[in-house]
């Protein structure tokens, strides 16, 4: 059991998480810390700017004393913006591990933001966007999002060109604004895993953000879906005969509702893997797409979710494949979740959740996301028998509640053939 095994510590601002694992002289470790956006404000992209650029130098050292101090000791470290939240992973041995905590707190807390380097990394961000236009599956999902949710919502994808105007108008002055407004120790959790000694843990942590202030802003941000109308979106993309196609709706349920297991296996089965309903029938059967899948996407415990259906279809068969996948959907939600189905999905959930903690790093992954959701530190040990106590009673009632054919939206990106019309 690994609860009984976790040590669960209070440092300064920071909650630990430490876990031994039987893996001599390495230590993962991953925290995070609310970053409190204004969604509606574009504040997320300013953050995701900021976590790019914690490696780029601080008050101290250059990236290239950076790069080398890590280098030098075989260890990584990492920076990410997520939404509401931003964080770091990495993984150093052992008797290096206070110097890399060191390492990370002065880039978090000390970082330089030289000119230079903004303007590099803000090119690389409006680059990275233009090469987003490029792809079918990102312009679906992007369309897909809008027709769910309003600009304030954290799953809201910006129009691309909105993108780059909001990239382009950044400056060092307001990156380092955003960075002393947004960027404290609110909320700091950190896992770690592997050859943990405790003590020496909670010292170095200690050390590095003892003092840490936190920035004590509240996020703005939607918590509930603001669906448009049924209907289709089409992105029109020149020379693109495979296109891409999402279908979906928005789910009023969140990650700690009593009902998100359930739907969560209901809509595994529907298309989680190559074994699902999808997959057998619109691919296996008819032969109308090489790839297609469902989930329950960017499930949450603060914010509404969306069912998503993925589908990459040939011009000549957009159309025939869009209406053969309502159709499986419609007849799923219509027959429910057989005892052998349901048998399948159990095995590969309660499988697929130990094999990401086989590794330091996953343990140390999963440890946060299970803390960042407010769940007991017993969950993960939980887990595994709530996922095999699903009965396909209860599932398919959770699915019928929460799937709902009529009101799937259709976005679709690519060359669509030219008797097709857009609603």
């Amino acid at each position: 059991m690994l609860a009984s095994r976790i040590h669960d510590a209070t440092v300064g601002p920071a909650r630990l998480l430490m876990l031994p694992v039987g893996v001599p002289d390495v230590v993962s470790f991953r925290g995070s810390f609310e970053s409190a956006p204004d969604l509606g404000a574009d504040d997320d992209i300013v953050l995701s700017v900021i976590a790019n650029l914690l490696d780029k130098g601080t008050a101290h050292r250059d990236r290239f004393a950076l790069a080398e101090a890590l280098d030098d000791r075989g260890a990584q470290i990492s920076f990410y913006a997520d939404g509401l939240r931003m964080g770091f992973s990495g993984r150093a041995l052992r008797a290096d591990l206070a110097d890399v905590i060191a390492l990370a707190a002065e880039q978090l807390r000390e970082p330089a933001f030289d000119p230079d380097e903004v303007e590099k990394a803000l090119v690389r961000a409006v680059a990275g966007v233009r090469r987003s236009l490029e792809s079918t599956g990102g312009q679906a999902s992007g369309a897909l999002s809008r027709r769910l949710y309003g600009p304030a919502h954290p799953n809201y994808a910006l129009v691309p060109a909105e993108e780059i105007a909001a990239l382009e108008a950044l400056t060092p002055d307001v990156v380092r604004d955003h960075h002393a407004a947004h960027v404290g120790s609110d909320d700091l959790t950190i896992t770690f895993a592997g050859d943990v000694d405790a003590s020496a843990v909670e010292s170095a942590v200690s050390a590095a953000f003892g003092d840490w202030a936190p920035h004590g802003r509240t996020p703005v941000f939607d918590t509930q879906a603001s669906p448009e109308a049924p209907g289709r979106t089409v992105v029109e993309m020149a020379d693109r005969r495979n296109l891409d196609v999402r279908l979906g709706h928005a789910v009023a349920l969140r990650r700690d509702d009593p009902d998100f297991l359930a739907t969560y296996a209901g809509i595994f089965a529907l298309g989680g893997n190559f074994s699902s309903r999808l997959m057998q029938t619109v691919r296996d059967e008819q032969g109308l797409t090489y790839g297609i899948g469902a989930s329950l996407g960017s499930a949450s415990v603060r914010h509404d979710a969306h069912l998503r259906v993925s589908v990459t279809l040939s011009q000549e068969n957009v159309l025939r494949g869009i209406a053969a996948t309502r159709a499986e959907v419609d007849a799923f939600v219509e027959e429910g979740v057989s005892e052998a189905t349901l048998a399948a999905v159990r095995t590969t959930l309660a499988g697929t959740h130990v094999v990401g903690m086989a590794t330091t790093s996953g343990v140390a992954a999963r440890l946060l996301v299970n803390a960042e959701r407010g769940f007991d530190v017993g969950y993960l040990d939980r887990y595994p028998d709530l996922i095999h106590a699903l009965t396909p009673e209860a599932v398919t009632e959770a699915v019928r509640r929460h799937v709902r054919p009529d009101d799937l939206h259709e976005a679709i990106a690519g060359t669509m053939p030219t008797d097709a019309t857009a609603s």
